[in-house]
């Protein structure tokens, strides 16, 4: 495979997932395990979660039909509440693979976010946002959901990146912890990673790559 680019996922792969912080929330709640990705991934094209992240309705419109999507699974919770836990934290080694990447091959960065907190990571402390702004200027093109109106698993926003990449699907990599989001990639040609664990998805990123990281 002749590597051309590398594309990531932001939340979930260069910072930890919120679905972590999703489950922290459930058992303090006395909530059922996974309520809120299940909530999430009904009707996904058009429920809640869907519109919010192609900007399609604003965080309040968000913080209703998310109540009303939940409250229709018989558990009452509050988009806005759902907000406060995306913010994940930063992932050190990634961040130093996707670094080690750039100095060989073209990065580009596809990522479902909102308008809400602070840059592409949706970080609620302007020292984290700072933070993530710094990694997303390593890319060297990004696609946010909520600017381009479009969302993964949609196949254009693939293909959108690599247009813009001006990279052969067929010769990129792209990693995402869903695998809802690495099948359409696959599909056009790309090696998918689906990252289930810091340490696997970069033992798998070191083998396509023939690169080593720490």
């Amino acid at each position: 495979m002749a590597i051309a680019a590398v594309i990531w996922d932001f939340g979930g792969v260069l910072t930890s997932s919120p679905f972590e912080a999703f489950n922290r929330f459930e058992a303090e709640r006395g909530l059922p395990h996974d309520l809120i990705r299940k909530v999430n991934s009904t009707n996904p094209d058009d429920n809640a979660w869907a519109l919010f992240e192609r900007a399609e309705i604003d965080a309040a419109g968000f913080d209703a039909k998310f109540l009303e999507e939940s409250t229709a699974l018989g558990h009452p919770v509050r988009g806005a509440e759902v907000l406060t836990l995306l913010s994940g934290d930063i992932r050190p080694g990634v961040v130093a693979a996707l670094n080690a990447c750039k100095a060989h091959f073209k990065v580009g960065c596809i990522t479902n976010n909102v308008k809400t907190g602070q840059g592409a990571g949706m970080s609620a402390s302007m020292a984290k946002a700072a933070a993530v702004e710094a990694i997303m200027e390593t890319f060297d093109a990004v696609i946010e959901s909520s600017k381009a109106g479009l969302r993964k698993p949609d196949p254009r926003i693939y293909q959108m990146m690599c247009e813009l990449l001006m990279v052969d699907p067929k010769d990129c990599i792209y990693l995402d912890d869903l695998g809802i989001n690495c099948k359409p990639a696959a599909a056009l040609g790309m090696q998918a990673i689906k990252v289930v664990s810091e340490k696997q998805a970069m033992a798998e990123l070191s083998a396509l790559t023939g690169l080593t990281f720490q």
